[in-house]
């Protein structure tokens, strides 16, 4: 069973939907007891990182998601589940994460440009993916493959050797990591199409 963390901060339907598209059984939980349980899980998030970490905390979902990485079963985090793993964050002021992966959640600057242009921040829409480490997640997607984006903060890992996926925005990026049983997207698979959809597929066959 693939176990969907919800701690009031994420787009939890869509993900489940996704799950479900391509053949696997997932259930959304809000209790921390589930995660004990749970074969496989997953951590999606939307909105600002301080709050974030203050409803895992509040729910009583800290110790259950370590627990479960420390196990050894898989785990997946989207979007702001990506940036939750890490040390520390500092939007809206510095706040400490997870720091199941050491290293620290930045924001895009100001001043970014491509062929002569600004650009926005959120960094938000499709963008392709540089495959650095072939994660077992991205089996079958191509070295540039397009995917959908949301976010004005990106990750920056202490350890390079964690980074799966590289985009392009401006600055290149770390858009996907993975460590042993720990694979964490910033983009959002379920908004992917065909990609997102291979992606949640490889996720779910994990054993």
């Amino acid at each position: 069973m693939i176990t969907i963390i919800d701690y009031g901060m994420g787009n939890l339907r869509s993900v489940q939907k996704g799950f479900e598209k391509v053949g696997f059984a997932a259930r959304v939980t809000s209790d921390p007891r589930d995660l004990s349980a749970a074969d496989k899980l997953v951590l999606p998030g939307v909105g600002a990182f301080r709050d974030c970490m203050a409803n895992l905390v509040d729910g009583g979902f800290v110790e259950p998601i370590k627990a479960h990485v420390a196990s050894g079963r898989p785990f997946l985090g989207i979007c702001l589940g990506l940036q939750l793993l890490f040390s520390e964050s500092e939007e809206f002021g510095l706040h400490k994460g997870l720091d199941i992966i050491p290293g620290r959640v930045v924001r895009f600057p100001a001043d970014l440009s491509a062929a002569g242009e600004n650009l926005k921040v959120p960094h938000m829409g499709w963008n392709q993916i540089s495959i650095r480490r072939p994660s077992p997640i991205l089996k079958g997607v191509a070295d540039d493959a397009s995917v959908y984006f949301v976010h004005s903060y990106y990750v920056v890992p202490d350890d390079p050797e964690v980074v799966a996926t590289v985009t392009d925005y401006g600055i290149p990026f770390c858009s996907s990591i993975w460590r042993d049983n720990v694979m964490a997207t910033q983009f959002h698979p379920e908004k992917s199409q065909q990609v997102g959809l291979t992606i949640l597929k490889n996720f779910g066959e994990l054993s």
